[in-house]
This record gives structure tokens, sequence and C-alpha cells, in this order.
């Protein structure tokens, strides 16, 4: 009963300040919070110790995501010099190989505080939450063209 409280007054309070902030992506990233929370079933104490680890990940994966936005937001194809292009996939292969280190890590540092089993858990709530976010597009998509 403890652990539901507990579970639900972190998915408010984390859903609250969230949702005083930048309203699209913070809001989203509340509701994969709540998702991940419900689905993992984490104990107080593996919770205060997956989080911070989770978060950090969270926040580099996004700077390498900006990094190889960056890269692509250029020049077109046609503008690029042989030589461009060439430095580019070179840059594009060197980002490739920063986000497997980063989950190499990421799992490292997991496997101290959680066991395998939820941290295959954690992957398949990932995934299943962004299958429900792509639902969740599509249905207001089709609606939106319905409506015009």
């Amino acid at each position: 009963m403890k652990k539901t409280v507990y579970t639900i007054l972190l998915t408010l309070f984390v859903t609250a300040s969230v949702f005083a902030q930048r309203p699209d992506r913070e809001k989203i990233n509340a509701l994969k919070i709540a998702h991940l929370t419900e689905q993992l079933n984490l104990t107080k104490t593996e919770a205060q110790k997956f989080w911070p680890i989770y978060n950090a990940n969270e926040e580099a994966k996004q700077k390498l995501r900006e990094k190889s936005s960056l890269l692509r937001n250029g020049k077109t194809t046609e503008e690029l010099s042989e030589s461009e292009a060439k430095s580019l996939l070179i840059s594009m292969v060197s980002i490739e190989k920063e986000k497997a280190e980063l989950q190499s890590q990421f799992l490292d540092d997991l496997l101290e505080v959680l066991s395998a089993k939820k941290i295959v858990a954690l992957v398949q709530a990932e995934k299943s939450f962004r299958h429900k976010m792509l639902q969740e597009f599509k249905s207001r998509h089709s609606e939106r063209k319905n409506k015009n």
C-alpha cells in the first residue's frame, strides 16, 4: 500500500512540476516517468538509485541527438562537396559509436542497482511508451485530418 501511495505521489509531484515548465516535451517526459514507474515497480531504494542514472543517460542521449541534428541540418546533398560528404559520414559514424558507448555504460551502471530482469523490463517499458505515443500521435493526426 505504501509503495502505491509513494508511486502516485511521486508521479503527481513530477507531473505538476513538469507542467509548469515547457509544455510539450516536459509533458511527454512526465508521462514517460509515470509509465516507467508503473511498469518497473521499483522499490523506494531502487528508485532513488535508478532515476539519477536514468536522467543523466537521457540528458547525454539528448545532447547526442542535438549534435547529430546539427550535422544533418547543414547543406543539402546537392550542395555538399565530396570531401564535405565524407567528413559528414565520418562524423555520423563517430556519433553512432558514442551512442553505443553511452548505452553500454548505462547498462553497466544500471546493473549495479537493478536486476537484469528489471533492466529488460525497462527496455520493454520504453518501447511500449514509444508505441503509445505513436498511437496517440496517429489518433490526433487522423482527428485533425477528419475535421478538415
